[in-house]
């Protein structure tokens, strides 16, 4: 696009373990970051430094995008089409298979339902529709898609346990899942080691169980992170739940919590909108501010420094620009605030910030190609695909020319006692190779 294009504004922005998506106006979509298994969805394995218009959505009337781990969805309400693509094992991409994709595709169990929100966690998904039905997807080794089983589906199953419910949102972590009803119960089920389903105990639980009120209040929102999770009250009150390890939860500690507790630091404070990554939350206010907290090896916290931060820390923008939405990565940030300006940061070495480098950021930096105030305008690159070539996909020799050493890539993978202290942090599944990459 030249610069001289009209400004696109951001409507949404999605980020996954190592890879991020934005939705702008006049229903482009664009992505960056880690492109090895396809979830950038420009037919390629190659990352994407900037973002990159992803062409073959144009014309879709694309009106939201949601990122997993290393996959990616996006809906069209105008089509009534959910399309996926990116990383496939588990079935998370629910076209009845567990193959890789490197180009959107609509999946079909899914045509034609009216979708009101899609939640994509580590290998699972869920949708909501409009009616307030939920179908659930991919992975389900806990029972996190909440079919009373632990098989993996490799195809959208509505969850039976909720006839009769009307639900309002869903969030996905790694292996579980939590949601909120239009009556403001909460509900959580899936892998529950670390209390993250909020019923007081560490088990999983195979269909959704509800969680017991808290002072009687009524919730309207959820977040998952990869093992805790998030709520907001109707009265704007924050709860957090589940692993603590890393302060993620941010109650001063780094003590677990089996049930949802206020977090107190942010009493004062009415909060508009939640998101959790892997081991850090962020939570923003009725009036633009941002707090952050919890693991921060990377700055994902945005705080200025390096250190976990097991207490909210009120994130600086210049201006004081106001934020307006947020979406947490496994272990970058995303931002949008009301000057319609996009910032990142935290971990930069897929180039998942969008800076045109793959360096890691502490502090949030303005992401110039979405941004009003971005030097040279929004300048957007083209993925330069050819649609018809039909390359969707790329043999693992392409794209591995040599295979990973795992003991390495858990070492990597962050402070070294964060995965191989007891084992039971990651809960990791041996063979499960791509998960454990940084």
């Amino acid at each position: 696009m030249e610069a001289t294009s009209p400004v696109r504004r951001v409507l949404f922005i999605s980020a996954g373990a190592s890879h991020s998506v934005a939705l702008l106006s006049g229903n482009i979509v664009c992505s960056w970051g880690r492109g090895e298994d396809g979830q950038l969805g420009h037919g390629d394995a190659e990352d994407r430094l900037s973002p990159t218009q992803l062409s073959a959505l144009d014309g879709h009337e694309i009106v939201s995008v949601t990122c997993g781990a290393d996959h990616t969805t996006a809906y069209s309400v105008a089509r009534t089409e959910v399309y996926s693509w990116g990383w496939g094992d588990f079935g998370r991409l629910g076209h009845g298979n567990s193959s890789d994709l490197f180009t959107p595709k609509p999946i079909k169990a899914l045509h034609g339902l009216k979708i009101r929100q899609i939640a994509c966690g580590d290998s699972h998904c869920l949708a909501v529709t409009m009616e307030g039905e939920v179908q659930s997807w991919g992975r389900n080794q806990n029972g996190q898609l909440g079919l009373g089983t632990t098989e993996d589906s490799l195809v959208p199953q509505k969850i039976q346990a909720f006839e009769g419910i009307s639900i309002k949102m869903v969030a996905a972590g790694a292996e579980h899942t939590a949601a909120v009803t239009e009556d403001g119960e909460l509900f959580g089920w899936g892998w529950g080691r670390y209390g993250n389903l909020g019923l007081g105990d560490r088990n999983d639980r195979l269909v959704p169980q509800k969680v017991s009120s808290v002072d009687g209040d009524k919730m309207v929102m959820v977040a998952c992170g990869w093992r805790h999770t998030i709520s907001v009250s109707s009265l704007g009150g924050l709860y957090t739940y589940g692993w603590s390890k890393y302060g993620q939860l941010g109650h001063g500690d780094f003590e677990d919590r089996l049930v949802p507790h206020r977090l107190e630091a942010l009493r004062g404070d009415n909060i508009s909108q939640i998101s959790g990554g892997w081991r850090h939350t962020m939570a923003l206010t009725t009036d633009g501010k941002l707090y952050g907290w919890g693991w921060n090896k990377f700055g994902q916290v945005g705080a200025g420094d390096n250190i976990d931060h097991c207490s909210p820390i009120q994130i600086k923008f210049p201006q004081d620009q106001k934020v307006i939405q947020i979406s947490c990565g496994w272990r970058h940030t995303l931002a949008v605030t009301d000057k319609q300006n996009v910032f990142s940061w935290g971990r930069g070495t897929n180039g998942q910030l969008g800076h045109g480098e793959s360096v890691d950021r502490n502090t949030p930096m303005i992401l110039e190609a979405l941004s009003v105030d971005g030097c040279s305008g929004q300048q957007i690159e083209s993925s330069n695909i050819d649609p018809s070539s039909g390359k969707t996909w790329v043999s693992p020799t392409e794209r591995y020319a040599i295979v990973p050493d795992e003991s390495v890539q858990v070492q990597v993978q962050g402070p070294s006692t964060s995965v191989r202290g007891n084992g039971s942090d990651a809960n990791v599944p041996e063979n499960d190779v791509k998960r454990l990459r940084v």
